[in-house]
């Protein structure tokens, strides 16, 4: 009888541990993906601002206001760090093509499509691109992400500009548009190119107007 009272009452405490343990779960989980986000997130801001050599686990995670060694259990290497990096600057530059609004003219949508080449995260996949070249652990991951950016880019340009790609000229000239704009973005990385830059857009709104209207 004892036995089986001590029995259910293992039993009732051990049920409540688990009720503990899974509320204490999902705060835990959350906790970690929000150091894994801030990681990330610094780790972008740290190839913007620092480049490459620059940007080390320690100075990333201190950026991130975590320790190396919370760092490292999210990311064990360098490597690891900014391949993850390399995969949320793509989803978040997909995002950000996702987001843009509908332009109202020709002119509005070319400056739409050459502002995503002057923000940070720009500057940082450009980072990426650089270390890329020299690092193999990286090289393979960036191509591949920069290929499927480079397709969404350009579908979204399609749709910016209202355009039909079946006709001849079109496809090239949006690619024309898409390497401007990217040269306006390296131009910016040096020195303010404001101004220069509003002259270009306008002289191209220009062009693509008459090129690509009926």
């Amino acid at each position: 009888m004892g036995s089986a009272a001590d029995a259910r009452a293992v039993n009732a405490r051990a049920a409540r541990e688990r009720t503990a343990g899974g509320r204490g779960a999902a705060p835990k989980q959350d906790r970690s993906r929000a150091t894994r986000q801030r990681l990330l997130e610094s780790a972008v801001t740290c190839l913007a601002e620092l480049g490459w050599t620059g940007s080390t686990v320690t100075v990333v995670a201190e950026h991130a206001g975590v320790s190396r060694g919370a760092a490292q259990h999210h990311f064990p290497t360098r490597e690891d760090l900014f391949t993850a990096a390399v995969e949320y600057v793509a989803e978040e530059r997909s995002r950000a093509l996702r987001e843009l609004p509908t332009p109202a003219t020709t002119h509005a949508a070319v400056r739409t499509l050459v502002d995503l080449y002057t923000g940070p995260l720009f500057r940082a996949a450009l980072h990426l691109w650089v270390a890329a070249a020299d690092e193999p652990q990286l090289g393979p991951r960036v191509t591949a992400l920069e290929a499927r950016i480079g397709r969404e880019t350009h579908r979204m340009a399609v749709e910016l500009l209202a355009v039909d790609e079946q006709r001849p000229g079109v496809r090239e000239t949006v690619q024309g548009l898409l390497d401007m704009a990217r040269g306006l973005g390296l131009a910016n990385l040096l020195t303010d190119d404001t101004a220069r830059r509003e002259r270009v857009v306008a002289q191209w709104a220009h062009l693509v107007k008459t090129a690509l209207r009926d």
